[in-house]
């Protein structure tokens, strides 16, 4: 080495070795087996997608099958719709008509005119539709020409409904159904049945009269003939007459009240002297039957709401239901007083008498129309005295014993 100089250091080069056949081997091994698994795989996904590939094919079939059904379905019942002998409306959530069927076009006359709306609907089918959607059923008369339709209209309220012409937001929209009837025979056919009840009551009047008033005027013309042969006892055959005239009013009355089908005007009144009236109105038919009758009434009575001519009625016709079922020189008492119940004034009408009596069967029935213990009267009276005593907001009782007598009890409300 020369004086000042440095020394260089040789470095080696380090040559890679080449890799061992056994490693390759085994890299080639993990690889192939590396394959082995992705084919096998692959093998499993192929089947798996033809597996859901024939799954959603076999879906898709039945899907198609069911849409068809749906479909077929939807056209039935479209065509049910259409064939109903019965008119349909079906209405969404603002009141726009989504469907009609010819039914209902015909029942309304519509023809072909679109109508979107119940609005328009009410204007041009002179049925206010919309006044009827508060009810669920009603009836209307549509006046054509000379004649009168009726129709019954009912509404039902919906959920969800299907059309095959809506789409599902429309489907949730949908908020009622209407049903139309034609009921015009069956109004025509109760007319007719009114018109036949009339006239079978106006038969069962007739002779109802012609039964009660065949004796009175009998009488009345016996009586007639004797105060023009016997001038002397006149006062007596007057008296007679005028029983005889007073039971015909009061069967008149009877059948007047019974039929109609208006209410009796009804006012302030003492019912002390409207009683007081009733009973001397009656006395003439007490005085031919031999039959003591007696009235009492308190002093200072309330006043009570009713009808003077309802209230005479009622008398006349218990006293003489009790004149006719006691015997000759036998009583009737009628008493008015007040009483006090559950902290109410009442003002009761009291008729006694001391007749034959009742057994528990026919009291029972003695209120009901037609009936009569006896079958010598129509049964009308005291069924009128319960409906008159009921349009005048008062109460009628009735006790009894044989052989003993029977009461009845009629209640007021004070004012």
């Amino acid at each position: 080495m020369l004086p000042g100089s440095h020394a260089v250091p040789i470095m080696s080069l380090e040559v890679e070795s080449a890799p061992s056949p056994q490693l390759l081997a085994d890299a080639f091994s993990e690889f192939i087996a590396a394959s082995t698994v992705l084919e096998a795989s692959y093998r499993d996904l192929q089947q798996e997608v033809a597996h859901l590939g024939s799954e959603l094919g076999e879906r898709n079939t039945e899907l198609s099958k069911s849409l068809e059904e749906n479909d077929r379905m939807r056209a039935a019942l479209q065509q049910m719709l259409d064939s109903m002998p019965c008119g349909v409306l079906v209405l969404d959530r603002v009141e726009r008509i989504v469907m009609i069927n010819p039914e209902g076009r015909r029942l309304l006359e519509l023809g072909s005119v679109h109508i979107g709306s119940l609005q328009a609907l009410s204007r041009i089918s002179q049925i206010d539709f919309e006044a009827l959607a508060g009810a669920y059923d009603s009836e209307v008369a549509i006046e054509t020409g000379r004649s009168k339709r009726w129709l019954a209209v009912s509404r039902r309220d919906l959920g969800s409904a299907g059309d095959s012409e809506l789409s599902a937001e429309q489907l949730d929209e949908l908020e009622s159904i209407w049903i139309l009837r034609d009921i015009t025979a069956n109004k025509q056919a109760e007319q007719e049945r009114e018109t036949a009840r009339r006239a079978t009551a106006l038969a069962e009047i007739s002779t109802i009269l012609a039964h009660e008033i065949k004796n009175p005027l009998a009488s009345m013309e016996l009586f007639a003939g004797l105060i023009e042969q016997d001038p002397g006892e006149i006062a007596q055959w007057i008296s007679h007459l005028r029983a005889g005239i007073r039971t015909l009013s009061g069967t008149v009355n009877n059948v007047l009240s019974l039929n109609g089908e208006g209410k009796p005007r009804l006012s302030p009144l003492r019912l002390g002297e409207c009683v007081k009236s009733g009973v001397e109105f009656v006395r003439p038919i007490a005085e031919q039957a031999g039959i003591v009758l007696s009235h009492s009434t308190e002093e200072l009575l309330p006043q009570v709401l009713g009808n003077e001519d309802a209230i005479r009625q009622i008398i006349l016709n218990i006293v003489c239901n009790a004149i006719r079922h006691t015997a000759q020189g036998g009583s009737v008492e009628v008493s008015t007083r007040a009483k006090r119940q559950g902290g109410a004034t009442r003002v009761q009408v009291s008729i006694s008498d001391t007749g034959y009596g009742m057994p528990e069967g026919v009291m029972q029935r003695i209120f009901d129309a037609g009936f009569s213990a006896t079958g010598e009267t129509p049964g009308l009276g005291l069924t009128v005295c319960k409906r008159l005593m009921a349009q005048q907001g008062g109460e009628i009782r009735v006790s009894s014993r044989l052989n003993k007598g029977t009461i009845f009890e009629l209640e007021f409300p004070a004012l």
